[in-house]
């Protein structure tokens, strides 16, 4: 699935320190599927960090050409910490779509449970989720945590997986590819 939009993470006018090369490189993530890009900025264009640029088919005003994926090793300090921040804002906005997540996730296989797979959640949450979204499908995190007893905070969960999905390898993807 291909991006229109990435969301700038880091801004490296010189590229990378130890690499010979001497272009302008900007580390990005798409802002559908959560791809983490390496984009070439067009002469003379700087990029701000948190900025939104278009990527999509056709002329790009901004950027030159997409590189290719970033690997996760590559992300540098500050570009993790402005994922983290892209990420957040990126689950408020699609509040609805990490909602449905938790009212139709699957089970893996007899013994895992996508929802289990969510930071600070297990076997109970999980439990109590799918009996909660049995009765009545979930329409907001707020109502979820109304409904489930103890819940940690689903938007912080479905934050933090999403960035360790990006930042280490899992052996199942939920939001990620």
């Amino acid at each position: 699935m291909r991006e229109d939009n990435a969301i700038i993470l880091e801004y490296l006018p010189n590229g990378y320190p130890l690499e010979k090369k001497m272009m302008p490189i900007a580390q990005a993530i798409g802002e559908n599927n959560f791809t983490l890009l390496e984009l070439v900025p067009r002469r003379g264009v700087p990029l701000e960090i948190g900025e939104k640029v278009y990527i999509g088919e056709g002329k790009r005003d901004k950027v030159y050409y997409i590189l290719g994926r970033l690997k996760r090793e590559k992300l540098t300090e500050s570009a993790k910490v402005q994922l983290q921040e892209t990420i957040k804002e990126a689950v408020k906005l699609n509040e609805a779509k990490f909602v449905k997540f938790f009212n139709e996730a699957p089970a893996i296989n007899k013994r895992l449970h996508q929802i289990e797979l969510l930071p600070g959640l297990g076997k109970k949450h999980m439990q109590e989720i799918i009996k909660q979204r049995e009765e009545k499908e979930f329409e907001s995190f707020a109502e979820m945590k109304k409904r489930v007893p103890n819940l940690p905070d689903p938007e912080k969960a479905v934050e933090k997986r999403i960035f360790q999905e990006l930042t280490n390898i899992e052996r199942y993807n939920l939001f990620t590819q």
